[in-house]
């Protein structure tokens, strides 16, 4: 009986949804609180953003074991660690509350960081199994559901106060009970539900594929339907078709360099995700130094998420309808308006500075969609984890140096210079975006290239 690839994505993506919506409650629970317990821990403002950076850099590292299980074993044991992690961290986090040792918080949310980790990873998942002309749809579907966890889980700060009293705990802890819950129930999600395993479900349709076509080539000359054709699948970008297991960054790198489209489609992400986290990351502060009320800040950081995950769908759509390097362009130049606007702002509260972080989350969803479906349409199957997983790792090691940078050039220059240099970054989004490549594959595959 023949497979029904259609059905099966149908089943992977409401299933990935589901487990998308419990990481990530269980990641925003415990980010929410994270720099409130860092400060309260350490006794000191100064070191209140230690949580929140060992996060981001544990999200980018973690990454590196997660792609190789994800290469050797598939999906399912790749988001699986991932969520193993990151319950471990938010134990550690609570342990670290508990008997009040900082350098036991910063480790733990080291570890949690391995649910963005998984996350992130998931965006992929949705991609494995896609047609070419739904795949810019499905993951953006996926990268959508990222908006449930991300306004359920500040609300339950409240609700965590209450079950930390109840339950003898520290009060800014009882938020990282609802992170090990959400992380618990996104590993079942993914152990029962993730079935079969998309990417390995993909490597065997395609290996099908690859065989039936080396039977036809095989036909003499002028019997079968593709005779005349060159052999291989230009998707591997000049890395040797033949199946390679190996999740590793540097195959990950082989094989970008090998694939100017591939390269294009992580330099677009990684500096998308360099602008948005630069200015988005200083705008609290910017903010702050106007006299801004918390709740005031708290709103405008809660737009800018909202542009960052409400308008994937659309996006995705856009990708499919046009191809992924029109849209990354797009991205590009919303990213630059948006840091133009924040240059202008004023300090404190204002409506230029609302609608700046909104549109820097829409330039951000836009290069991270864009650049996510074009790296999953021009690698193989069996090279996805390793690219996808360079591409996480380089993203978010641009955040993490990005927001280091961000502080050093407010506290130097200020927040509207910061902002002009991100506009420029954004030019170079755009520019990327543009650069095509010296050889179009012999197969389009929806969002290619172009």
């Amino acid at each position: 009986m023949p497979v029904d690839r259609a059905t099966l994505q149908r089943k992977v993506v409401r299933s990935l949804v589901l487990s998308q919506v419990l990481g990530g409650v269980g990641m925003a629970s415990g980010i929410a609180v994270g720099a409130l317990l860092a400060e309260d821990l350490s006794g000191t403002e100064a070191l209140a953003g230690f949580g929140t950076t060992s996060q981001v850099l544990g999200t980018a590292l973690l990454t590196i074991p997660v792609a190789r299980a994800t290469a050797a074993r598939g999906r399912r044991v790749g988001l699986r660690l991932g969520l193993t992690v990151a319950f471990v961290g938010a134990a550690l986090v609570l342990a670290a509350a508990l008997v009040r040792s900082f350098p036991l918080f910063v480790v733990g949310m080291f570890l949690f960081g391995g649910g963005t980790t998984a996350n992130n990873q998931t965006r992929y998942a949705a991609a494995d199994l896609a047609s070419p002309a739904h795949r810019g749809r499905d993951l953006s579907i996926v990268v959508w559901a990222t908006t449930i966890g991300s306004v359920a889980g500040p609300n339950l700060v409240g609700p965590g106060k209450a079950l930390a009293h109840a339950a003898g705990l520290p009060e800014l802890a009882g938020t990282f009970v609802f992170s090990l819950v959400g992380f618990v129930l996104a590993w079942l999600v993914v152990d029962r539900l993730l079935r079969p395993d998309p990417l390995l479900t993909a490597r065997a349709l395609d290996a099908a594929e690859r065989a039936e076509r080396g039977r036809l080539e095989a036909l003499p000359v002028g019997e079968g339907p593709h005779a005349g054709e060159a052999a291989g699948d230009p998707a591997s970008g000049g890395v040797e078709d033949a199946p390679n297991h190996d999740g590793s960054m540097r195959r990950g790198l082989a094989v970008v360099r090998a694939n100017p489209a591939a390269l294009r489609a992580v330099l677009v992400m990684a500096l998308g995700h360099l602008v948005m986290v630069s200015v988005m990351v200083m705008t609290p502060i910017h903010m702050k130094h106007g006299n801004a009320e918390l709740e005031v800040i708290g709103f405008v950081i809660s737009v800018h998420i909202l542009g960052m995950y409400a308008l994937s769908p659309f996006v995705g759509s856009a990708v499919d309808r046009w191809g992924a390097p029109p849209v990354a362009m797009a991205g590009g130049v919303v990213l630059t308006l948006a840091s133009l606007l924040a240059s202008r702002s004023q300090a404190g509260w204002s409506g230029l500075l609302l609608v700046a972080l909104f549109l820097l989350g829409v330039g951000w969803s836009c290069t991270l969609v864009s650049g996510s479906t074009l790296l999953t349409s021009v690698v193989t199957t069996d090279e996805r984890p390793a690219t996808q997983g360079l591409a996480d790792v380089l993203m978010g090691l641009a955040g993490a140096g990005g927001g280091v940078v961000a502080g050093i050039v407010v506290g130097s220059l200020g927040y509207s210079d910061l902002a002009g240099g991100s506009a420029v970054v954004g030019v170079v989004v755009v520019a990327v975006g543009a650069a095509r490549r010296r050889a179009r594959p012999r197969t389009q595959l929806g969002t290619d290239a172009g």
